[in-house]
């Protein structure tokens, strides 16, 4: 799962990232939804995932990751329950400059016990803060992975992929190694 709050930049993770097409179900924000989608921080926006963004990658020739990104507003999280079901883990994308779009995906993550990484989207006028801020901001567990990507770029996007699959084979190997 990609998730991440409203205007993160979910879908252009997919669509940087994917091998294939990616299916996205984007419409257009129109005055209807003006006082429902608040562009705080956004005000460029112009159209919004309103279901889910679907991309794959493959990281090697056995290994094929199936890419579901999220709607960001809270009138679709409904949606999520379903990516929950069979989720490995998630990519959680956050904008600096807005980190409370990003609490209610974080919310979930642990509510659903669902393993994720913290990427924080880096947008030309975001300030570079230390991790630690970061964490402690988003009140994260040291064992989250934080790391910063740049949506738009492939290579940031599969790196951000990379470090959930390792954060995946540590949870996995920390629980066998417990039994």
């Amino acid at each position: 799962m990609i998730a991440g709050g409203f205007g993160t930049g979910k879908t252009t993770m997919v669509r940087s990232v994917s091998d294939i097409k990616p299916l996205t179900t984007e419409e257009t924000l129109t005055q209807a939804s003006a006082d429902v989608d608040h562009l705080i921080g956004v005000a460029d926006k112009t159209q919004t995932t309103v279901s889910l963004d679907f991309g794959k990658i493959g990281l090697n020739e056995s290994l094929t990751l199936y890419l579901f990104g999220t709607p960001g507003q809270e009138r679709f999280w409904f949606l999520w329950n379903g990516l929950f079901k069979g989720a490995l883990g998630a990519v959680v994308l956050v904008d600096t400059r807005r980190l409370a779009s990003s609490f209610r995906a974080i919310e979930e993550m642990e509510r659903q016990d669902v393993p994720f990484v913290v990427a924080l989207n880096v947008f030309p006028d975001s300030k570079d803060y230390p991790v630690e801020e970061i964490r402690d901001a988003l009140d994260i567990s040291p064992h989250t992975p934080v790391v910063a990507c740049d949506a738009r770029d492939r290579a940031s996007s599969r790196d951000v992929l990379v470090a959930l699959i390792r954060h995946l084979k540590e949870r996995s190997a920390v629980a066998l190694e417990s039994r």
